[in-house]
């Protein structure tokens, strides 16, 4: 209560003590009433007025006031004799107990007389107590299930306040749900009962927070609140539900067993076991799935339970069944639809459908050697696939069909070059990262007849020599064909050819198998230097090929002829008696040695040494004309007789050589002619028809002799390879020349030879004609050009073999 109205309230009593006071004056009892809760040192009355004392005697009198309860409320001014409020006072302290009346009764005591007076002292009540709860919080569970219209009991309010200023009424804070009914005890007490206007649902409100005013009846009004909670008490009345209805899942093949497809999440309105539940696969789900996925019934997480292939199942349909612990259990379902989805874990497959082997190497270009298919398992672009074989391999591929290829010929074959071919078919899918295989298979190339033998050689040159045995191997000429089997069987021929009326196969064999030539006679440098034939390699295939092969046998000079000594003449024996005049000049020309050798330019040149001279200071050799010449002239003590034994040695080797003696006899007068000294019988033709005859043939064969070397110099020249040399033919003219001897030689294989020289004697030239024996061919030597001219060059000559018919 304010002030104002405090003050209002103690101008009310203060009129009713005095109004009762009067009273009551002849009562043995003063009776006072006041409010409570007045302040402190508010005058209650004057008490020495009412009692009737001498306001001037009350302190001598010594007048006092009992206290109450140890505790002393009032007290009395002694100077004034009034009566005030000392402590506050509370009704409901001093009266704890609800009553009609809250009395105070007081003794005054006075001395001088001793007197003693009962005071009343009437506490009023005003409304100083608000209404309050025992409890701030009520608690009220109430289940869902509750139907409208129940009632609650509800702690009532207590207000220690009476009458009209305790509790008088109840509110309830808005809500949809409660309402509260106010009743009346017996007591005259309010409490109010909660009225449930509509049913509950715990899924929608679980707790419902309500505020609960008592108020009471006093003015201004007090008033008091308390919580009031309501918690809804859950019914299994909602049944779980996913998240959604149905659920589609891409799951790749090969995932590892163990992996988490999907965690399934249902819900339940409700709490407590009526919110746990279990999952389960309904019967709708096929077994297939069921041994492929595990569902976790306490968490919903399907998880791979054994390894998954796309190409044995592509799609797992399942209905999975959620159901609460409550106790009338309620269920909730979805689907599930997992999709495999394709990896490329499927290497590409190829099936070899036909194939053709061996083939002929010469089998059409275009041909069909092999269909092959291919195959992949995986799907997309892991199943599609491009087949490959090698680009250098003479063979393309043709797609015939959807994944069927044919191997086609697409260059022409050669077994000679590759006799098989590992052909490797590759395929390769497209997959991310791309998977192959190959296949190889190996194709064999039959033989044909398609090559020619070849001989290593465009030509063969063998070079044999001289007096060979028959028999005797000249070589081999082997030549080769790449082909196989009867093709690759080779014969070799010689192709027959006459020279002088002798075939090529009584002078030579060769061996058909194996291409060895052999030589079937004796050959003689002499007589033969050389043959040109033809060998023929022939295969054994169906139609036999062939080719051939030019053969040229050069004969080889061996020195097998002795030096013969054609001059001078020798009638019999080896020893040449020759006359000489003493007064003979220095450098005169003696005599000339001449021999002659039947084998080659090499092996027949001939030189010439002194065996024996009486007197070295008097004649003088020359090693490569022959001729004796006087290195000074004749003196007194040089003897008559001069023995001189020359020895005429060939340019083989071992060397070969014949001996001539010649017996000099000094005479005082001198010879007519040269010739007059020979002892030979001569025929001395000087220029006769045969010699004019000889002479101009000499001329005739020089002239070619100089043509051939001509001709022969430019074409050794010029020429890429050797060449064949020509067939020896009868009257044929060789000359080989070097720095020292010029030779020239008339070949013949005549029997009757005719040795002609042109001499120079003091008397001038002549050409004499000798007869040579049967049988031998010769070549004389002519003087080598700017070699063994002396002082006296005007009697140096030179000689020239002719063979006549």
């Amino acid at each position: 209560m304010d002030a104002r109205g405090r003050s209002g309230l103690m101008k009310r009593y203060v009129f009713s003590v005095i109004l009762f006071s009067v009273f009551n004056t002849a009562s043995a009892v003063t009776h006072y009433s006041i409010p409570e809760e007045m302040e402190e040192g508010s005058v209650v009355a004057n008490l020495a007025t009412d009692l009737g004392l001498d306001v001037k005697t009350l302190s001598k009198r010594r007048i006092r006031l009992d206290a109450l309860s140890n505790k002393k409320y009032l007290d009395i001014n002694k100077e004034t004799g009034e009566l005030f409020i000392a402590e506050r006072i509370d009704r409901e302290h001093v009266c704890p107990t609800k009553s009609a009346a809250c009395v105070m009764k007081l003794d005054a005591t006075i001395d001088n007389p001793v007197r003693m007076f009962n005071i009343e002292l009437e506490i009023i009540d005003i409304n100083d107590n608000a209404p309050h709860f025992r409890r701030d919080t009520m608690h009220l569970d109430i289940s869902e299930s509750t139907p409208a219209g129940e009632r609650f009991s509800l702690n009532n309010a207590i207000d220690p306040d009476l009458g009209v200023n305790s509790v008088k009424t109840y509110y309830l804070s808005e809500s949809d749900h409660f309402s509260i009914e106010i009743q009346t005890g017996r007591d005259g007490s309010k409490f109010a009962d909660l009225i449930l206007k509509k049913a509950l649902d715990r899924e929608e409100q679980a707790v419902h927070n309500l505020i609960l005013t008592a108020v009471d009846g006093g003015v201004p009004a007090r008033s008091g609140t308390a919580s009031i909670i309501v918690r809804v008490l859950d019914t299994n009345d909602n049944s779980p539900q996913f998240e959604e209805d149905s659920y589609t899942i891409n799951l790749t093949e090969n995932s590892p067993i163990g992996s988490l497809v999907v965690k399934l999440n249902a819900t339940d309105a409700d709490e407590g076991s009526n919110s746990e539940m279990t999952y389960s696969y309904s019967l709708y789900t096929s077994e297939k799935s069921q041994d492929t996925f595990s569902l976790n019934p306490n968490t919903g997480e399907i998880r791979v339970k054994e390894m998954i292939n796309y190409e044995d199942f592509r799609i797992y349909d399942m209905e999975i069944v959620a159901a609460d612990k409550g106790a009338n259990s309620l269920s909730g379902k979805c689907k599930v639809r997992v999709l495999i989805t394709d990896m490329n874990d499927n290497h590409p497959e190829i099936s070899i459908k036909s194939f053709t082997s061996p083939v002929k190497e010469d089998v059409a270009v275009g041909s069909v050697i092999a269909v092959v298919s291919v195959s992949d398992k995986d799907s997309g672009e892991n199943g599609e696939i491009d087949l490959h074989i090698s680009d250098q391999l003479p063979f393309s591929l043709k797609e015939s069909s959807d994944n069927y290829y044919e191997l086609v010929v697409s260059e022409p074959l050669d077994r000679e070059r590759v006799p098989e071919y590992d052909i490797t078919f590759t395929v390769t899918d497209r997959g991310s990262p791309p998977l192959s295989d190959n296949e190889t298979m190996t194709l064999e190339l039959l033989d044909v007849n398609d090559n020619v033998p070849r001989f290593p050689q465009s030509s063969y040159v063998i070079r044999v020599k001289e007096n060979n045995g028959p028999g005797d191997l000249l070589g081999s000429l082997t030549a080769h064909d790449p082909d196989l089997h009867e093709n690759q069987y080779l014969v070799y021929f010689i192709l027959e050819k006459e020279i002088v009326n002798t075939s090529m196969s009584m002078l030579f064999s060769i061996n058909p198998e194996n291409g060895n030539l052999y030589a079937l006679k004796t050959f003689d440098y002499e007589m033969e230097k050389e043959f040109l034939f033809h060998v023929e390699a022939r295969d054994s295939g169906v139609p036999p090929l062939s080719s051939n092969v030019s053969v040229h046998i050069v004969i080889m000079d061996q020195n097998d002829n002795t030096p013969l000594i054609v001059s001078p003449w020798r009638a019999h024996g080896s020893v040449v008696e020759e006359r000489i005049a003493r007064s003979t000049d220095k450098g005169t020309l003696i005599s000339k040695v001449i021999a002659i050798d039947a084998d080659s330019v090499h092996n027949s040149r001939v030189t010439y040494q002194f065996l024996q001279n009486t007197d070295a200071t008097l004649f003088s050799l020359d090693q490569y004309n022959g001729e004796i010449r006087t290195m000074r002239m004749f003196s007194y003590r040089d003897s008559r007789h001069q023995r001189l034994v020359v020895i005429a040695k060939d340019n083989g080797e071992p060397s070969l050589s014949a001996t001539v003696t010649i017996k000099l006899s000094t005479v005082e007068t001198a010879l007519k002619t040269y010739a007059d000294m020979t002892e030979v019988p001569l025929e001395y033709d000087i220029f006769s028809d045969l010699n004019l005859y000889l002479v101009i043939g000499l001329g005739s064969v020089s002239f070619l002799l100089l043509i051939t070397i001509l001709v022969t110099i430019v074409l050794k020249c010029q020429k890429a390879k050797p060449s064949k040399a020509a067939p020896p033919c009868r009257n044929s003219v060789i000359s080989e020349r070097n720095s020292t001897i010029a030779d020239s030689t008339l070949v013949s294989n005549d029997a009757y030879w005719y040795s002609l020289f042109l001499a120079e004697t003091r008397k001038g030239k002549l050409v004499v004609r000798q007869p040579v024996p049967k049988g031998s061919r010769y070549i004389v030597s002519s003087i080598p050009r700017g070699t063994g001219l002396t002082e006296t060059s005007d009697s140096a000559a030179s000689t020239l073999q002719v063979g006549l018919v």
